[in-house]
Parts: structure tokens; sequence; C-alpha cells
């Protein structure tokens, strides 16, 4: 260890990250406490990571890290996540910002404090790259001051922003190409809660917890889009084309328009969410390069909507992944071996498949059954299914039904790698 160079063990110390277990390394020997103040590129300050800081008094936990940031040199890495920990006096953390700032790459910063720090003007026409911004407020963004021209990847937590202000502030990030925002104050100027969004250079949006009248987001670059937890009266998405991913987890939208052309999606994951699939349909029937599709826990919202097998086979032949869950109504169900077995199209390239059931009826081994004679080359196929604790005669006796009537048809797929999952 003695012959290692003092910037290799500089690099060591920096993938440990944690202030205190780099401190601890740093008290090993001479050369391991330089390598802690000269060749140290990784520091994080987290409360999750040290009980104690918790317990030790504001004042404390200032002077702790003071000392431990100002012991180091070209710092390009700084992460301070202090959640449950009083506020901060804004003079300490301005000092280390302007400390450090020079040669931060990457910046984590989740700190309350009285008043509030301005992260922009702080960090804006530096060589900042990643910037990861929780539980504070930004107001009057200015692009032409605060430019952050290296910034690639900004994700915004619990920030309390206006739409303009965001907007602006995607400005001010020329090469701009992943974006998050989860739960975010979005300040109200007009009856209407909107936001518009404009990016050339985003490739990945991330978004969460979001209420809102009308979110438009273009951006010519796109390649992945996921939203969660959201609740939409109209979502836009403007673009050139070039989406290749799409996830919407338990998400609300009554209009869901995309101006995107859809040609060169690859995967489509829908989980927890109301549409008519006769016009979400019409939005990817284009997308023959579709390899996934995933619709999950998905309750169309026409009366007589189904999932069209034979359009599924037809528009997206290299699909090799399919997941399903079984969501018919009450009144459908009678039909539904009608609807599976419409039409005679293959799924050649599905390999694997996903299905489930949320109430258990005796349709679904024959609904299974329709879509393995579909999949000719499957290999693997996962049921999931959900069984309440106080099952009642009925159930039992369809849960036994139903695990007969898949043995019975499994010895027809014998190559077939079958599993069970149950909630």
């Amino acid at each position: 260890m003695n012959r290692l160079p003092v910037e290799v063990i500089g690099n060591i110390l920096s993938h440990l990250r944690a202030a205190r277990d780099v401190v601890i390394a740093s008290t090993t020997c001479k050369k391991w406490r330089e390598a802690c103040l000269k060749h140290l590129h990784m520091l994080s300050f987290n409360s999750d990571d040290w009980p104690v800081f918790r317990d030790l008094t504001t004042s404390r936990l200032e002077i702790l890290i003071t000392q431990t940031v100002f012991q180091t040199k070209g710092l390009q890495g700084l992460s301070i996540l202090m959640d449950g920990v009083d506020e901060f006096s804004a003079s300490a953390v301005i000092a280390w910002l302007m400390y450090t700032r020079e040669t931060l790459r990457c910046l984590f910063y989740n700190v309350r404090t009285t008043p509030n720090v301005n992260i922009l003007d702080i960090c804006a026409r530096q060589k900042l790259e990643l910037l990861v911004l929780a539980h504070n407020s930004i107001n009057g963004v200015d692009p032409n001051y605060q430019r952050f021209t290296f910034l690639k990847s900004l994700s915004l937590s619990y920030v309390s922003i206006s739409s303009l202000d965001l907007n602006l502030l995607l400005a001010a990030c020329p090469h701009i190409q992943s974006l998050g925002l989860v739960s975010p104050e979005i300040a109200i100027t007009d009856a209407q809660v909107t936001v518009e969004l404009t990016s050339q250079t985003l490739k990945k949006v991330y978004i969460e917890a979001i209420s809102l009248d009308k979110f438009t987001l273009e951006a010519d670059n796109l390649v992945k889009l996921h939203l969660k937890d959201c609740a939409l009266e109209l979502f836009e998405l403007i673009g050139k084309g070039t989406l290749k991913h799409f996830k919407m987890d338990d998400v609300s939208i009554l209009h869901l328009d995309i101006l995107d052309p859809m040609d060169d999606l690859e995967t489509i994951d829908v989980n927890n969410f109301t549409i008519i699939w006769s016009k979400f349909y019409q939005i990817i029937s284009k997308s023959c390069k579709l390899k996934r599709l995933r619709l999950w826990n998905v309750v169309f919202d026409d009366d007589v909507d189904f999932v069209d097998l034979e359009s599924i086979a037809l528009c997206f032949p290299e699909l090799n992944y399919l997941a399903l869950s079984y969501e018919l109504r009450d009144e459908l169900k009678e039909g539904v071996l009608h609807y599976c077995l419409q039409g005679s199209s293959l799924m050649k390239n599905v390999t694997v498949l996903d299905l489930g059931w949320s109430v258990l009826d005796e349709h679904f081994s024959d609904w299974v059954g329709c879509l393995l004679e579909r999949c000719g080359n499957l290999k693997k196929i996962t049921i999931h299914g959900v069984v309440s604790e106080s099952k009642t005669h009925v159930e039992c006796h369809m849960l036994a039904s139903f695990t007969s009537s898949i043995v019975r048809l499994m010895r027809q797929y014998i190559h077939v790698d079958v599993h069970f999952v149950y909630e």
C-alpha cells in the first residue's frame, strides 16, 4: 500500500464518498492524509450515512463541514444532503460553495437555510455538469447572467419555481440532456396552472408528482420520457420523432396529445392509467420498431374497449416482450375468447410474456392460452396474481381450477419456462 502513488490513494478515498469514512481513512498515515488534502475528488455529507448528524447542533454541524471542506483542494463532487436537520446559516453554506465552485463538476444540494441561498448566482458561469437541488426556491432567473454552459443533468425536487423561471433555467443550460422534476411547487401566475418547457438538447425527462392544468414539452431530441404520479388535464409533447422510451406510472391525463412522430419508439410501459385504447393505439400504431410493450392495470375509458391483440401483432412485428394484465369489465368477459382469437397473426419475436390478474375468473386461463398460441417462439412466461389473505370458498375453488388449467395448458409448451408471482 505504501507504494501506491498519492493520486491513486486520492481516487480510493473519493470512492468512499462519505465524509466520516474519508476522515477516518485519512488518519491511516501521513501519505493518506496528504491524499485527502490534495487529491480528494468527491465528498459527501449525508444525514442518512451517519445518524449522529441529526443529534448534533446546527452550529456544530456547520463547523464540522467547514473544517472538512476547507482542508481539501480541487473537489469535483460535493454532496450535502441534510434531511431532518434544522436550518443552516446562509453564510456557512455560501462559504462552502464559494470555496469549491471553481472545480465542482457535480453538486447534490438539499439544505434548508435562513435566508434562502441562491445556488444559481453562486454556481453559474462555472464548470458544473450535474446539479441536484432539493427543498429550495428559485426566483428571477436571468439566462444571460446565470448561465450553465457545461451543465448536462438537472434535477429539482420540492423546489419552488415559476413556469417562466423553469423555462428560462433550461434556456440557461445550452447543453442540458437530462431533466428531473419531482413535486415542484409551481408558482401560479394566472387562473390556469400551466408549464411550457422548450429545449433543443434534452434527451431524458423524468416528471413525478406534478398536478397541472396543462403541461407542454417541446424537445426535438427527446429519447426517454417517464411520467409518474402526475395529474394533468392536458399533456402535450412536441418533438421530431426521436422518442424511444415512453413510460407512465400512476398517471391521470384527461387529454394526451403527442405531436411527436412515434416511428422510432422501442419501449412503451404504462401502469395504472385510464385511457381510451383506440386513441392510444392511434398514437403508437406507427411504432413499427417497438420491442417492449407493457400495459399493466390499464383501465379503458370506453365501455366496449379492449386490447386488440391482432392489431398488436400486425403493427409491432419486432416486439419481443409483452406484458398485459387481465382487466376486462364483467359485461365483456363472456366475449374475451372471441376477441383473443379474432385474426390469426402471430407474434413471432415475442420471447417473454408477463401476464397478470387483479380479480381471477374462469376465463383467465383461456386468455393465457390465446396469447401462448400467438407466441410460437416464447421462452419464458411469468404469471402475476393477487391473492387475498381471507379467501372465500369460491376464491379457493377458482384458484385451484386455474392451477389445474395452467398445468394442463403448459404441458403443450414444455419448452417454455413458467414462473408465478403472487401478491
